[in-house]
């Protein structure tokens, strides 16, 4: 039998929580397998390297940590002998990505059992079998139940924006269609009055007059679009208007008001129009400008519902990003706003939302449908936590070299004992069948592993806050995990 390396001791293992029911055999294939290595205050592994080797601690302290951004955030420290950390994933082979999780330093001289990964996969396989049969099962199952009920979670949010966006279009759309309806009885109004004018009750010099007012009140009607009138000035306005048709005996001259007062025209005007076409022509003259005066406010709101058709379906492309790189330079001020226009038909009467902009923050590089996915996810827990009314303010700033994107409600707070818990994937405060738990554990994926960002909360009654910090300049990653432990 090949005598085991020197410094490797069995009974020294033996004394380990991890090894201390094995048999005296195994523990000798241990000391003949692996090896202890003697390293000083420094680094052991790195994050991302291949996991070649299995540690177990044997003296020292040492630090577990995991890289967010350009930092690196400290998960674990201990000197607890026995813990284990590096390629612990070996057994499960090539269907998992071999790397090391996170970045192992030991703090002080420190002594290992080092355990090459086939060795260690060997030793689970064959010693072991039916509890890696069960680690395999666990371990793939969870994540594929994981990925199922994200997806499901991704087509429920899906699902509720379609809805969301089904009524944000079918206002306008509505719109439009009734502003066509009621144009089309215009433009019939119109070639009726047409008719009569071609009859010749007005002279050609009257049919000018008439003709440059008609253009006057569509300019008028363009100019009127950007002003907008209170309920009391407008009111006032057409009580005016009212009055000063019945004083010159125009039959139902309160139908006319409402048009005129909302084009812009007032009594002034109306004065002009009489001046020009005489008194016994005006009521003619007046009812053709009527209708073309309508005709144009009709078509301003036809333009006006298309083009907020048109801003949905941009603000759905925006925020599917379906027809764009995945990965590319964005602006956030754009993500948000197209999230929150998709989110608007969810957004409850009795909550405000305050944009805070720092409209001078640069683009950065990043996966933009998938940041909308994670505003999305925000924006639905503090809508849910303040059930139906509150302020919703979506905060942007620069925070050294990150951008900083903050969720804030006023709601009634996370509780302390739950607030380490709510990045845990399934973790849900929501009643069954209203949350699947993984908005946030998705949102940490996303933010801290495929951006090298990081994303925290601060809490109290009235004032939580969800805070994803976001690189101005990163290279894309995947591979981390939201904990490890030693």
């Amino acid at each position: 039998m090949t005598p085991p390396p020197a410094g490797c001791s069995a009974e020294e293992l033996r004394t380990l929580f991890l090894f201390e029911h094995l048999t005296a055999d195994q523990l000798d294939w241990l000391c003949r397998e692996g090896r202890v290595e003697q390293t000083g205050p420094g680094p052991v592994y790195a994050e991302g390297d291949p996991a070649t080797c299995f540690y177990v601690l044997l003296d020292g302290t040492i630090v577990l940590s995991r890289r967010v951004g350009v930092d690196d955030i400290e998960v674990t420290r201990t000197s607890q002998r026995g813990v284990y950390a590096g390629a612990f994933q070996a057994y499960l082979g090539d269907r998992v990505p071999q790397l090391y999780t996170s970045s192992l330093r030991a703090v002080a001289p420190a002594r290992f059992f080092v355990l090459s990964a086939e060795s260690f996969a060997r030793l689970m396989s064959e010693w072991f079998p039916m509890a890696v049969h069960l680690l395999e099962g666990l371990f793939l199952g969870a994540r594929v139940t994981q990925e199922a009920v994200g997806r499901r979670e991704r087509l429920l949010a899906l699902g509720s924006l379609s809805a969301g966006l089904t009524h944000e279009l079918n206002n306008p759309a509505a719109a439009a269609l009734r502003a066509t309806a009621a144009l089309r009885e215009r433009v019939a109004g119109m070639r009726h009055k047409l008719g009569a004018l071609a009859t010749g009750a007005y002279p050609q010099e009257g049919m000018e007059a008439l003709i440059t007012l008609q253009e006057d009140a569509v300019d008028q009607v363009a100019a009127a679009k950007s002003v907008t009138l209170g309920p009391l000035e407008a009111a006032d306005r057409e009580d005016a208007v009212d009055d000063w048709l019945d004083e010159r005996g125009i039959a139902d001259g309160w139908q006319l008001g409402p048009a005129f007062v909302q084009a812009g025209l007032d009594t002034d005007w109306l004065g002009r129009v009489e001046t020009t076409v005489g008194a016994d022509r005006l009521e003619g003259a007046l009812r053709w400008l009527h209708y073309t005066v309508e005709t144009e406010l009709l078509m301003n709101e036809i333009e006006d519902s298309t083009t907020r058709i048109s801003v949905l379906v941009g603000a759905a492309k925006q925020y599917s990003q379906l027809d764009r790189a995945p990965h590319r330079v964005v602006d956030v001020h754009e993500l948000l706003d197209s999230t929150l226009l998709m989110l608007a038909g969810k957004i409850p009467s009795g909550v405000a939302v305050v944009r805070d902009y720092d409209l001078a923050l640069p683009k950065i590089p990043a996966y933009p449908g998938e940041l909308n996915q994670v505003w999305t996810n925000l924006i639905d827990n503090a809508l849910a936590a303040m059930a139906g009314s509150g302020t919703l303010t979506v905060r942007t700033a620069r925070d050294h070299d990150q951008v900083l994107v903050e969720f804030g409600d006023t709601g009634p707070g996370v509780p302390d004992e739950i607030r380490n818990r709510i990045f845990e994937p399934f973790f849900t405060t929501k009643p069954v069948g209203e949350g699947t738990g993984l908005g946030l554990d998705i949102s940490w994926r996303i933010v801290v592993n495929k951006h090298h960002g990081d994303i925290r909360v601060r809490s109290e009654p009235g004032d939580t806050r969800f805070r994803v910090l976001l690189p101005l300049a990163a290279e894309p990653a995947d591979g981390a995990t939201p904990a490890d432990a030693p």
